[in-house]
């Protein structure tokens, strides 16, 4: 492990693997490096790898108040360690949060996996003053209501399947990044509210684009790749058969090989 000190003075921690161009991981909402860990290695014989815990998670630190800026600092003190040039991709409102940092930096190409847009009445939208109470609930200690609250109205799991999922093993590691939900909600913005995406938000990036989706993903899900891809002005689409949005590694890997290699 290894850390880069972002301009508010976070430190950023990351592991670097592979060689050839740098290309930079963007997690999604509850994972940590560890959880891109298979798909580092499955791209690292062909890149450098810089798979980083987001501030507040894992190793990296955070400091208040949050600030989308603070993340896409954060990746551009990445890239700075990676000699000034990078690849990036995102996983779910990781990719989002990618989105804003290519509007922001200069990158090479951009890939993204299913960013949870909303953008008709294939499923709810977002309930009103959803980022407000998933705030509330941070604050005052109730990480295990943040979790269950995010699962049942952003991620769209039936109440009764979160309910056993409580006591599962897994549940304290969700707890302990359950205040970073907020974060993920602020990148969100209102692009889970069932309007279509924003015309003027990422107009600007021009770079290459790879959106990637599972064939199997809700309807709403495919919907949303669809949407990004008619809004970018050089991206493309490319459907993994057989995969959700908890898309396999070793499926992913060689799209974004080939892609990233042309």
């Amino acid at each position: 492990m290894k850390k880069v000190i972002s301009k508010d003075g976070t430190a950023i921690a990351f592991d670097k693997s592979g060689n050839g161009p740098a290309i930079i991981l963007v997690c999604a909402a509850f994972q940590t490096r560890t959880m891109m860990s298979q798909l580092a290695s499955l791209l690292s014989p062909h890149f450098t790898v810089f798979n980083y815990d987001r501030r507040g998670r894992g190793d990296s630190g955070d400091t208040a108040p949050y600030a989308v800026e603070r993340e896409v600092e954060d990746i551009e003190a990445l890239i700075n360690e990676a000699g000034g040039s990078a690849f990036v991709f995102g996983m779910s409102s990781g990719g989002v949060l990618a989105l804003d940092v290519a509007r922001k930096l200069a990158i090479a190409k951009l890939a993204l996996y299913e960013p949870p847009f909303v953008v008709d009445n294939t499923r709810p939208p977002l309930p009103k003053g959803y980022l407000q109470q998933l705030e509330e609930l941070t604050t005052s200690g109730r990480r295990g209501d943040a979790v269950e609250y995010f699962l049942t109205k952003a991620a769209g799991v039936p109440a009764d399947f979160v309910a056993p999922m409580r006591s599962a093993p897994f549940w304290p590691a969700m707890e302990d990044v359950a205040h970073t939900l907020v974060y993920d909600g602020t990148i969100m913005g209102d692009t889970m509210s069932g309007n279509p995406l924003p015309a003027e938000r990422w107009s600007s990036v021009s770079i290459p684009t790879l959106v990637v989706g599972g064939g199997t993903s809700p309807e709403y899900q495919q919907n949303a790749v669809k949407a990004l891809v008619d809004r970018l002005p050089n991206a493309k689409c490319h459907i993994l058969e057989g995969q959700d949005h908890n898309v396999a590694p070793d499926y992913l890997a060689p799209v974004l090989t080939d892609f990233f290699s042309m």
